[in-house]
């Protein structure tokens, strides 16, 4: 137990082009994991954790990556994430899994729109957090501002634990608020950490600093305050206790600064990390026992203790298919995983032999024969999907999934040639298998391929990597939108389904209505079923369920999904002989078909947030653009002559948002996009998808 308190599981997060590869890279070199420090876009073969030929080509990161360090005696597992939005999944996998995580905040940019998405995902998962501002040394470098940015968009305490020395270009180190020193990094590639007498300019700042860390930090323990009352001087040790204590239970995020690429301040927050966050046994996770479910199909939490003597309790996190078989990253909660041995998939309830356990470093492996609680690793050869909980004998939990948001573009994909159809699909089972975002469906009438992802970029990757490792030639189609339809008012319907010619018949008939359910509805579909005496017998309404399931796949409009509906089924009627499932399941599906078109439907369209980084003078421009794509925007706010602009758009109008904006701004705007809700299409743009859509299918058919 005693080297489990020192493991930390932790995560680097941030907005993309925060810097998050090169704190990576930095923490590597200073643990002696790594003897040479390469460059995200450097000319030197790229950065370690990004191995993949197309993340060092692009310089951002795509996939998450993990690996083993040692800081202090301290076995550190560093899972280095993605910062595009089109590839979230892989940080929420990541922090689903983690115990702590360092926030990476650009100190120009400051809290940024995937700052936003990463802080959501760190609180739904509940994972205490440190904040790392990086690129001190960038013209416009703004520690304060960021600070006030992280209070106020983020709604946590900061706590900023130094101060800076220098500014922008100037940047020499920081002033340690703690123990009231200045720390500069020295050496060849800043290996050196020499502490010094605070500068004599400095000193009244750093006072006036220590005075506020202390006042934030008293807030939280009642001893410290009673010290400050009676103008005592907390020793060093206790204000590391109260640090780490509020910064467990999530009150408060200490703040370092620093920058990556210039090797200032990344073994201050090594030791931060190892100080303030928490180690497996300091993390309460709960499952859900298999054994006593509810009538919703939910067990009772199940603490689970990092002990190596109890039954194992493992997820799997994140699978890679690879050309030996499928690489299944895995988290160790309780017990222990043993080369050889044989676990039980929750989720299936099969047996599965773990032949090969590796210990990851970006994509170097390390053959290793047990693992333990807080472990870290991959095993080879596992067939099983992301989110799955393993468990060993006298164990009988499932852990909680992971959260996956929804697609919202969607492509065709053909194969040039006959031979590629193979490949293609090989391909394409591949990346749905690896990542939950990525779906991959057949339209039945045109019998085409659709793949649908979170954007772009998400989809463009994945053509890239099948052109590349499978070497598919693709025609690909235009992306489109991914619409929904939703009704919006409430049908009454009675329903007969009757086919008596010849041979055994089929009968079913049922009554109810069709209600519209409310924009933030948690679930797009709901069934009640309301019938009472036994109108229709028991066996029968779950075939109806299937049935008008089966109806809102395609709706009326221009045959996009169906949300929003709830069916209330009130009453029916059967036939001893010719009523069955097969003509109840018909029913419901011919009847929900009827219903939809008298429900007055309306389209729904995914708005995306956006954020823009322009020159102030570009200002006006933009935003006039904006207005003429149907956007709003919610905030503008200029920091040292550079604009951020905030908005919600339709992505129906953003295709060519990146030629568009570095046109207007002579290259020198950057933006980025995330989902936000499906929203309502306004009548006039309606009726131009709707009449877009129904050309593209006359075409389609006359072709076919």
């Amino acid at each position: 137990m005693q080297d489990l308190l020192k493991l930390r599981n932790i995560g680097i997060s941030a907005h993309i082009d925060s810097g998050k590869t090169t704190l990576t890279e930095r923490i590597l070199f200073y643990s002696g994991r790594i003897h040479n420090i390469h460059e995200v876009k450097g000319g030197d073969g790229g950065a370690t954790m990004d191995f993949m030929d197309l993340e060092r080509e692009r310089g951002i990161t795509i996939q998450s990556a993990c690996t083993a360090v040692q800081w202090n005696g301290h076995p550190i597992n560093v899972i280095d994430t993605p910062g595009h939005v089109d590839f979230t999944v892989e940080v929420e996998r990541s922090l689903r899994v983690l115990d702590g995580a360092v926030l990476v905040l650009c100190a120009v940019g400051g809290v940024q729109s995937q700052s936003l998405t990463v802080d959501r995902q760190m609180k739904r998962y509940g994972v205490p957090r440190i904040a790392f501002i990086n690129k001190m040394d960038r013209t416009g470098a703004d520690p304060d501002s960021v600070i006030e940015q992280i209070i106020e968009k983020l709604g946590v305490t900061a706590v900023p634990l130094q101060i800076p020395i220098g500014k922008e270009s100037g940047y020499k180190g920081a002033v340690d608020l703690i123990n009231m020193e200045a720390v500069y990094y020295e050496g060849d590639q800043g290996i050196e950490v020499v502490r010094k007498e605070i500068p004599a300019e400095l000193k009244d700042a750093a006072d006036a600093a220590r005075a506020h860390m202390l006042e934030q930090l008293s807030l939280f323990d009642d001893d410290l305050m009673e010290t400050l009352l009676e103008e005592g001087e907390p020793s060093i040790a206790d204000i590391h206790k109260i640090v780490r204590r509020a910064t467990l239970s999530q009150e408060i995020t200490p703040v370092l600064m620093g920058t990556a690429y210039r090797n200032c301040g990344v073994q201050e927050l090594l030791d931060a990390v190892v100080r303030y966050l928490p180690s497996p046994p300091e993390r309460q996770v709960f499952g859900q026992d298999l054994l006593n479910l509810d009538e919703h199909g939910k067990g009772a939490p199940v603490a689970l203790t990092p002990d190596e003597d109890k039954p194992l309790v493992t997820m799997a996190f994140k699978t890679v298919m690879e050309a030996f078989g499928q690489l299944t990253f895995c988290r160790v909660y309780q017990g222990k995983i043993t080369k050889g041995d044989s676990y039980i998939n929750a989720r299936t309830g099969r047996k599965v032999r773990f032949g090969r356990l590796l210990r990851m470093h970006a994509n170097d492996r390390e053959e290793i024969e047990s693992a333990g609680p807080g472990d870290i690793i991959a095993v080879v050869g596992v067939d099983c999907a992301s989110g799955d909980t393993f468990c060993g004998e006298g164990a009988n939990v499932a852990l909680e999934n992971i959260f996956v948001p929804e697609a919202v573009i969607r492509l065709s994909v053909e194969p040039l040639t006959r031979e590629g159809a193979d490949r293609l699909g090989k391909a394409l089972e591949r990346f749905r298998r690896e990542d939950p975002t990525f779906r991959v469906m057949t339209d039945v009438e045109t019998n085409e391929t659709i793949i649908a992802g979170m954007g772009q970029l998400h989809l463009e990757v994945y053509i890239e990597r099948m052109k590349r490792e499978y070497n598919v030639e693709a025609v690909v189609g235009e992306p489109k939108v991914a619409y929904r339809e939703c009704p919006t008012k409430e049908v009454e319907f009675n329903f007969k389904h009757k086919k008596q010619t010849g041979g055994s018949g089929q009968y079913a008939h049922i009554v109810g209505k069709l209600v519209p359910l409310p924009e933030d509805a948690e679930e797009p579909y709901v069934f009640n079923n309301n019938i009472s005496q036994g109108r229709i017998p028991k066996e029968y309404i779950p075939a109806v369920d299937k049935g008008f399931q089966r109806s809102i796949v395609k709706g009326p409009l221009c045959e996009c999904e169906v949300v929003g509906v709830q069916i209330d089924l009130e009453d029916g009627s059967y036939h001893d002989v010719d009523s069955s499932e097969m003509a109840f399941n018909t029913a419901g599906f011919n009847c929900g078909r009827e219903t939809l078109q008298k429900a007055k439907m309306a389209l729904l369209e995914p708005i995306m947030t956006l954020e823009i980084e322009a020159p102030e003078e570009y200002q006006g421009s933009i935003c006039g653009h904006l207005s003429s794509k149907r956007g709003l925007i919610t905030s503008s706010t200029a920091r040292s002559k550079t604009t951020y602009i905030n908005g919600e758009v339709p992505l129906a109008e953003m295709f060519d948002y990146a030629n568009e904006l570095r046109s207007m701004t002579q290259g020198k705007g950057q933006f980025s996009m995330e989902f936000l809700k499906y929203r309502q299409v306004p009548a006039n743009v309606q009726t131009e998808v709707v009449e877009k859509r129904r050309k593209e299918k006359e075409e389609r058919m006359a072709t076919a």
